[in-house]
């Protein structure tokens, strides 16, 4: 039987997956990754460290799939989009100045460029109709122009600049060829065009890109579904492969889930209109992730994006910058969080599932949990609005606080910041249905689809049927789906994802509550009024 290997890269961890032609998971294995904070703002890793945990990780989990290395045909690759910087006889570059060597990349959620980006937007160049009208400082173009500016010695020793996905297909095949998606959805690619814009690059600062014929960040732009290359025999070695089998060109992790998801099939459903079904990747951020047949130009969602996902399709790319990371950083901020998170360990549960009992069993004064939070309110905008304000300047803020600090009260700041996450995704869809969808399905995968509170959260906001997929693990299930194709397994991208990816679970919106979170809703909309009007204030 044939067996293809997925492996994702996201924020703090690696995972690899072996799958067999259905998309069944046999085994996967997972690897911590380190983050490095220089100073605020600044976010590093080591991409040496990136793939030895890579390399760990698939070699672990064939060991746990008991496969045999000859009978895995192909491998893919996705990865968060954070920029890797290596020199001109390839080895790693500090991305700071006077930095640590070894920590080559520039992490997506560092926003070290926010100056730089305001000077590109202000360029209005039409480069930037593509990316929502206004391009982010977690793209790969103002962390360019930024180490340009502000760290001198980096960028004159640099060789090549990869997005993290095209960085790992060089390791295992030793191909400098990028991907569509990559290199479209973060690096200003205009892939219909199938170009590089040399006046937008001259015109912010960066002729040395054009002048050497773009060969820095790629002038091999490859489609997803074909092979990059084989794994040469040191790639073998390292991750316990067979050397030759292919590489299928990389993609963003994101665009990896939206593969292992958006064409899932089951529980009547057959035929699958791409307008009215999204696919919402939840993580450390969440994205959503739209296609269509024709090109939509929506301010504040990134996009429209040609055949960055599958083949002649645009994609348009929403998303939150904080989500997973937002509930994170408040619930180390409880003084209750260390000792609620003791109990959970003494019941053998994820800290998540043991919060979610906590807080359905107070159904018993409330009939709804859901309405615990009423007086609550939070804005998500932590680490700035990436969709659809597209302001990397915003801040986030908690209105109805009081002195108090028990369990309950974490409890109502815990489902406060769920159902906030969750308008946010509201406030997505409506522009972008606003703009020609009609987004009636939200398929969601990541860390979100593991958490029942969230899952209902979010179809309560947005009114909208949430749908689970049989295999939970979109991410490397999507990289796999792409070593199908580029083994010539499977005919095409549509072809593999229709038998690989299967629908396994539904959630309706509860309407009794459809008022209740139309008003949350519109405080969410004047707390973003609130604060221009106190900048305002401020400011003058």
């Amino acid at each position: 039987m044939p067996y293809f290997v997925g492996v994702d890269v996201g924020t703090t961890s690696v995972r690899a997956g072996i799958f067999d032609q259905n998309g069944s998971l046999f085994a996967q294995a997972t690897q911590q990754i380190q983050l490095f904070y220089p100073q605020s703002k600044y976010i590093e890793q080591s991409s040496e460290e990136i793939w030895s945990a890579v390399c760990t990780s698939v070699l672990k989990a064939i060991e746990n799939s008991e496969v045999r290395k000859e009978d895995v045909l192909g491998i893919g690759f996705d990865a968060t989009c954070s920029l890797v910087i290596l020199s001109k006889d390839e080895t790693p570059l500090p991305a700071s100045v006077n930095g640590d060597p070894s920590h080559n990349v520039i992490l997506w959620m560092d926003h070290r460029a926010e100056k730089e980006t305001d000077r590109i937007n202000q360029t209005k160049s039409r480069v930037l109709d593509f990316v929502g009208g206004k391009i982010s400082p977690e793209m790969e173009i103002p962390k360019l122009l930024w180490l340009k500016e502000n760290n001198e010695e980096t960028w004159k020793k640099a060789g090549v600049f990869f997005d993290l996905p095209d960085f790992l297909t060089w390791k295992a095949t030793g191909s400098t060829k990028r991907s569509i998606c990559s290199t479209t959805c973060k690096w200003t690619y205009l892939s219909k065009e199938e170009k590089w814009d040399s006046e937008f690059f001259r015109e912010i600062g960066l002729e040395e890109v054009v002048s050497d014929g773009f060969e820095k960040i790629g002038n091999e732009i490859r489609n997803l579904g074909e092979a990059v290359g084989e794994l040469t025999e040191k790639g073998a070695e390292e991750l316990g492969l067979m050397r030759g089998i292919k590489v299928s060109v990389s993609i963003i992790d994101a665009h990896a889930g939206t593969i292992g998801t958006i064409g899932a099939r089951g529980n009547d459903i057959e035929k699958i209109n791409f307008d009215s079904r999204i696919s919402l990747i939840c993580g450390t951020s969440d994205c959503v992730m739209a296609l269509s047949p024709m090109a939509r130009f929506i301010p504040g969602v990134w996009g429209p994006y040609f055949s960055a996902v599958l083949p002649n399709l645009w994609l348009n790319e929403g998303g939150q910058s904080a989500t997973g990371a937002l509930l994170d950083h408040l619930f180390s901020t409880n003084p209750d969080f260390e000792n609620l998170k003791a109990k959970a360990e003494e019941e053998n549960l994820h800290f998540i599932d043991y919060l979610n009992q906590l807080l359905f069993s107070l159904r018993n004064a409330s009939s709804e949990c859901h309405l615990l939070a009423k007086d609550l309110h939070i804005l998500p905008y932590f680490h700035g609005n990436r969709s659809p304000r597209a302001d990397p300047s915003l801040r986030g803020s908690i209105v109805g606080l009081n002195l108090t600090k028990s369990t309950e009260d974490l409890l109502k700041l815990y489902l406060a910041t769920v159902q906030s996450i969750a308008l946010g995704h509201r406030h997505i869809i409506e522009e972008m249905n606003r703009n020609g969808y009609s987004i009636k399905e939200i398929i969601v995968t990541g860390g979100g689809a593991k958490n029942a509170l969230y899952l209902q959260e979010i179809a309560n906001a947005t009114k909208c049927v949430v749908l689970l997929c049989e295999n939970s693990e979109a991410m490397i299930l999507g990289s796999a789906i792409l070593a199908s194709v580029a083994a010539n397994f499977c005919t095409n991208l549509e072809m593999a994802m229709k038998k690989m990816t299967k629908i396994s679970k539904t959630i309706q919106p509860n309407e009794k509550l459809e008022s209740f979170y139309d008003k949350k809703f519109a405080v969410f909309l004047e707390m973003y009024e609130d604060q221009k009007k106190y900048r305002e204030i401020i400011e003058k």
